[in-house]
Order: structure tokens, then C-alpha cells, then sequence
């Protein structure tokens, strides 16, 4: 078992515990850029599929892991940071500054719908932004001049200091730009939660009342937890978009909305792995099931086979393991760790409440 002493506020806040931490993600990252040239072409449009799941989870778990506001709205700030995009880009704006551009715009409207909609709590909060990601798909409808309705558009080509970025002749460059983002991210989610920022998105998580008495402007958190939740997003959707290399209303349907929250669920919630572990399950599993009714069904579709295993499977998690994937291995290694002294009963679920939220 490692052990960490602490001596100062400083070692609390840093980006890694100890230095065989960041020597394990610092080989992770070596192999994830290695990965071009360990696997074929169809295995590394996958990964980049993976990561931009992650990326565009990660803005969800900002919101719900860490300021425990639930959100059933996300995929319409995907399609606004893919719509925004694409349109910069069709305007003459170069692929980076427009990109940059939809995380931004996406942020800024998502703290605007914020204001009015997190006077909501629970259920209520769900329900109301499910309305936003269900009147998204008629808005892109009603836009067709700008976003083509029902037709939908043609991502634009890609093109970084003279160099184009085409999904199909350079499956790799694009994984690459994909990882570079996705790596971004992380850093910057990873410095939100190290800042007072970051702390108090964790205190209105635990208890509203507990952090507006330690000074934390409640309504000004969430504000700025939604807000960044959509910018990033909306880069996650704008990668979707470009990725996909055409989109239309469809595209962004709000079933995309409950596939977020599944894979935060089922990644674990509260944890940056979890959004990588949860985005390998969306991109898996649909391509697990296929090949499994090609191998029992004769090639005979099923219908709602896919949206059956996923409902079933969030069910599942919720109700036996809610720290989901890497929750779960966490219990594991300390288990291992604490072995033979682990006791049966040591992750046993807490059901007490404190008693502040009864005034709530």
C-alpha cells in the first residue's frame, strides 16, 4: 500500500499524488500515440470514437459527477458546438479558431439557459432540460437556412497549418488532433477541480445549504458548472459532426442525451477515467451486439435490442454498483491492498443524509 504524506496545501492540489502516478498516465499517453501503428484502420476509427465520447462526457460529468446537477439536455449543446462549427468553417474561419469558437458560444448560452433552469432541483432539473435536448431536434429544423434541417450538412474539410485532416486517407492525423483534444480536456477538467473553482462545485454537490454557509454563491456555481459543462460538449459535438462527416437533426436525437448519462453512470461518476471507461462501453457495445446476432440470429435485427441492454445495463449499475467501472476497481485494489484485513462490509453504501438537505 503507498501512502501519501501531506506537509502542505500544495501537495493536496498537485496535478499528481506522487511521481509513480504520473509515470503510469505519462506510458498511457506514450501508448495511446503509439496506437496508430499497433492497430488496423477500423480498430483506430474506434478509438477515435472512444475519445470523442470521452470528451463530450467529460463536459457532462463537470456537471453532474462533480456539481451533482443532472442534465438529460447535453446533446443539444453537442449539436449547437457542431452546428456552430461547421457554419464558422463554411464561412471562411480556419478549423482551430472555429473550433475554439463553439466550445465558447456553447458556453455562453449554456450559462444563459442556466440561470432560470437551475432554480430547479432533482427530477425536475432532468425533466426540464430533456425538454431542451427534444426542442433541439425542431429548432434545427426550423434554421434550415443556417443548418440545413432535415437534410443536414457536410462537414467541411479540416485543414492545421496547410495540412488537411481527412478521416478516411489519414486515419491517423486524425486520431491524433482527436487525442491532442481529448488530452486538453483533461488537463483542464483536471485544473478546475485542483482550484477553489472546482472545490466549490464539490460543496453545492454535498450539500447546498452547507456551502451558501461557508460563503459559496450557490447560484453562481451552477452557472458556472453549466457553463463549462456545455463548452465542452459542445467540442464534443463538433468532433461528432466532423467525424461523422454528415449530420442533420437526427444526428443529435435525445436518446444521445441518455447515452451520455449512461456512460458517466456506467464509467463511474465524479471520476475523468470513468468518462474514458464509459465512452469505450457506448463504442463497444453496439459493435459486441451486432457480431453476436450475426453469430445467434443468422444476421436477423433485432428491434430495440441496443436501447434494451443499455437501459438494462444503467439499471443495473445504479442499483448494484453506482461508483460504476472504475469504482468498482478502486474497491478492488483496496482490497488487495488491504488484504488480509479487508473486512466484508468495508464499501457497504451509506443511506444516512445530512440533516441540512431536510430543509431544502
Amino acid at each position: 500500500m503507498r501512502f501519501h504524506f501531506k506537509t502542505s496545501y500544495d501537495h493536496d492540489i498537485r496535478l499528481f499524488p506522487d511521481g509513480w502516478t504520473a509515470a503510469k498516465y505519462g506510458a498511457l499517453l506514450l501508448l495511446a500515440i503509439a496506437l496508430p501503428f499497433l492497430i488496423d484502420d477500423f480498430f483506430l476509427g474506434e478509438a477515435t470514437n472512444v475519445l470523442i465520447w470521452a470528451v463530450a462526457g467529460l463536459g457532462l460529468m463537470l456537471l453532474t459527477g462533480q456539481t451533482g446537477q443532472v442534465s438529460l439536455g447535453h446533446s443539444a449543446f453537442m449539436a449547437l458546438g457542431c452546428y456552430v462549427c461547421a457554419i464558422l468553417m463554411q464561412a471562411g474561419v480556419p478549423f482551430v479558431p472555429a473550433f475554439v469558437l463553439a466550445g465558447v458560444v456553447t458556453g455562453v448560452v449554456g450559462a444563459l439557459i442556466a440561470i432560470p433552469a437551475l432554480r430547479l432541483h432533482g427530477v425536475y432539473l432532468a425533466i426540464a432540460t430533456l425538454a431542451l435536448a427534444i426542442l433541439a431536434d425542431d429548432i434545427i429544423v426550423l434554421l434550415a437556412r443556417w443548418t440545413g434541417g432535415v437534410n443536414g450538412m457536410y462537414a467541411p474539410p479540416i485543414t492545421i497549418l496547410g495540412y488537411e485532416f481527412n478521416r478516411w486517407t489519414a486515419p491517423a492525423a486524425w486520431y491524433w488532433m482527436v487525442l491532442a483534444v481529448a488530452v486538453l480536456v483533461v488537463l483542464l477538467y483536471r485544473n478546475i477541480l485542483r482550484a477553489p473553482m472546482g472545490r466549490a462545485f464539490a460543496a453545492v454537490r454535498d450539500s447546498e445549504i452547507s456551502a451558501q454557509a461557508m460563503g459559496v454563491d450557490v447560484a453562481r456555481t451552477k452557472a458556472l458548472a453549466f457553463g463549462l459543462s456545455c463548452a465542452i460538449t459542445g467540442l464534443g459535438g463538433a468532433l461528432t459532426g466532423l467525424f461523422a462527416g454528415a449530420f442533420n437533426n437526427e444526428t443529435f436525437s435525445f436518446i444521445l442525451a441518455i447515452q451520455l448519462v449512461m456512460m458517466i453512470v456506467v464509467g463511474g461518476l465524479g471520476f475523468i477515467q470513468g468518462a474514458f471507461l464509459g465512452a469505450a462501453v457506448i463504442a463497444f457495445l453496439p459493435q459486441l451486439l451486432s457480431m453476436a446476432t450475426d453469430q445467434l440470429g443468422r444476421g436477423v435485427a433485432i428491434p430495440g435490442l441496443e436501447a434494451g441492454v443499455f437501459g438494462g445495463l444503467l439499471i443495473l449499475f445504479i442499483l448494484f454498483e453506482p461508483t460504476g467501472l472504475w469504482g468498482r476497481w478502486l474497491k478492488i485494489k483496496a482490497w488487495f491492498d488491504l488484504f488480509p484485513f479487508a473486512r466484508k462490509d468495508m464499501f457497504r453504501r451509506q443511506k444516512t443524509y445530512l440533516k441540512t438537505e431536510r430543509l431544502r
